[in-house]
């Protein structure tokens, strides 16, 4: 029986069809590509929370768009040979879709992988280092002693540099003196003339935030915290020059060091 306009049409219809399912694939790709992107900019402004790697989510996604250029090009050859056999009178219509089957069992192997691989990652967990937040500017490294432990190291490497500790204020300690409940908290309070009073003619604001500071601190569960004002934000805080951040850089490696 010769093939007559409508065979045509159909077939034609069943090519654009794979078309879009191969576009489809190739978009979808590309979300799952920038899945881990996305729930870092959900993490945005939570500092505690770690942004995980999400590696896994980039070949996930790469796959699925070269499972779309492969359905697009197999759609014209098969389209080609399709359009040929109606010419010749014939039908290849007559067995299921090879393609439509690979390409149902792939999807499905690639969802059950990435429900098992979110399923394995769980909730993100708290990282080392915690990013300054966008408002105040403080980091806080995650410390490997307790609170005393830490202050005590601080205290030494202050000494060890000739850094004067101006004040060292025990917040969990007064808490606990006026009869209240304060997990251990305590704050360094230390600098150097030499070093401050060039930032404090440069910008007077500064005196503020100096001497500078570092906290020392335990969360709710158990974890002890070294946190200080990240020199960069004091510096856009204060309009300082950029050649005098050096003189409040210190305390970034006083903290890391005293987190050890």
């Amino acid at each position: 029986m010769p093939s007559g306009p409508s065979d045509y049409l159909a077939a034609e219809r069943t090519f654009l069809a794979w078309i879009r399912t191969g576009l489809a694939l190739m978009g979808f790709g590309f979300v799952v590509a920038r899945f881990g992107l996305f729930l870092r900019a959900l993490q945005i402004g939570q500092p505690a929370l770690q942004a995980p790697a999400y590696g896994l989510s980039f070949w996930f996604g790469t796959a699925l768009i070269v499972l779309g250029v492969i359905v697009n090009g197999w759609s014209v050859r098969h389209h080609i040979h399709l359009v040929q056999d109606l010419n010749r009178g014939g039908s290849m219509v007559n067995r299921p879709s090879s393609l439509a089957i690979v390409v149902a069992l792939t999807l499905a192997v690639v969802g059950l992988a990435m429900a098992i691989y979110l399923i394995l990652v769980g909730e993100p967990k708290q990282e080392k280092a915690m990013s300054p937040s966008v408002d105040n500017g403080v980091v806080s490294i995650a410390a490997s002693r307790s609170v005393d432990q830490t202050v005590e190291a601080l205290e030494k490497l202050l000494q060890a540099k000739g850094v004067k500790l101006f004040a060292l204020v025990d917040h969990g300690g007064e808490a606990e003196k006026a009869g209240l409940q304060m997990r251990p908290t305590k704050l360094a309070i230390f600098g150097s003339p030499k070093a401050g009073t060039p930032l404090m003619t440069a910008s007077p604001s500064i005196a503020i935030d100096l001497p500078l500071k570092v906290l020392v601190w335990e969360d709710g569960n158990g974890k002890v915290w070294v946190s200080y004002n990240s020199p960069t934000y004091l510096q856009a805080r204060h309009n300082l020059p950029a050649q005098l951040v050096q003189n409040i850089a210190v305390v970034e490696a006083l903290a890391a060091k005293a987190a050890e």
